[in-house]
């Protein structure tokens, strides 16, 4: 037997030994046979509930330890709206371990999103009480710029006794407040923080003076600001250094 059909042979018979070993390992042989029975999951999930991760893992679990697909299944978890992030794994002989971190909500963002500690930007699931968290609203790309304004102006009136309520920025990038009382502060786009120093400065006495709630105050002035009174809205200019 010459050397080339010795060598076939040996391949031959060493393929007829490691093509069972691949189709099982790969799945194609036998991947019923050892099934995912257990699911264990790392997370104090709040948002995420078990019968949901149950329900997207299942059909991963049923093909098989060595067929299971980890990465399309890890794909699913993170495709819920609450899930931040999400490791799956295998453990041998039928554990299915899966590590998930919820999102963190920070704040409202307009009207029907969450702004979450991550930075990201979530739909508020329904029946979800999202009133003791921080009034927040811009444009999607700005929300690192409005939670700095939030945090300096939320220390700034809280000294001064009036607690801030709410912040947006709109298109444009002008800023518009509203302070306990449901008093409006308007700011437009230029010098946001020296302008709100200065409002600030003087809001308590204005308050204290006035039997009428003050409604609205306009900002947008270099040395001063206007003020609206009341159901009248009365204008009073104030001049301030």
């Amino acid at each position: 037997m010459n050397v080339v059909l010795r060598l076939m042979l040996w391949l031959i018979a060493l393929a007829m030994v490691a093509l069972p070993v691949v189709g099982v390992l790969g799945g194609w042989i036998g991947a019923d046979r050892w099934p995912l029975a257990r699911l264990r999951v790392h997370a104090p999930m709040a948002q995420v509930s078990a019968e949901q991760v149950q329900t997207i893992l299942m059909p991963y679990a049923q093909v098989g330890y060595f067929a299971v697909d980890l990465q399309a299944a890890q794909d699913e978890l993170e495709a819920l709206p609450w899930v931040e992030s999400a490791k799956v794994h295998k453990l041998w002989p039928d554990v299915l371990e899966v590590t998930l971190v919820e999102h963190q909500p920070l704040a409202r963002w307009g009207d029907d999103r969450l702004l979450s500690v991550q930075g990201k930007l979530i739909a508020i699931p329904e029946g979800l009480d999202v009133s003791a968290l921080p009034d927040l609203g811009g444009p999607d790309a700005q929300t690192e710029q409005v939670l700095e304004l939030h945090a300096f102006a939320s220390e700034l009136f809280a000294r001064s006794g009036q607690p801030l309520q709410r912040v947006r920025m709109d298109a444009r990038g002008s800023w518009e407040l509203r302070l306990a009382g449901d008093i409006d502060v308007v700011l437009g786009r230029h010098d946001a923080r020296s302008r709100l120093q200065r409002f600030a400065r003087v809001l308590p006495q204005l308050v204290a003076a006035q039997k009428a709630p003050i409604v609205r105050a306009d900002l947008r002035y270099t040395n001063g600001f206007t003020l609206s009174w009341g159901e009248a809205k009365a204008s009073v200019k104030q001049d301030r250094t």
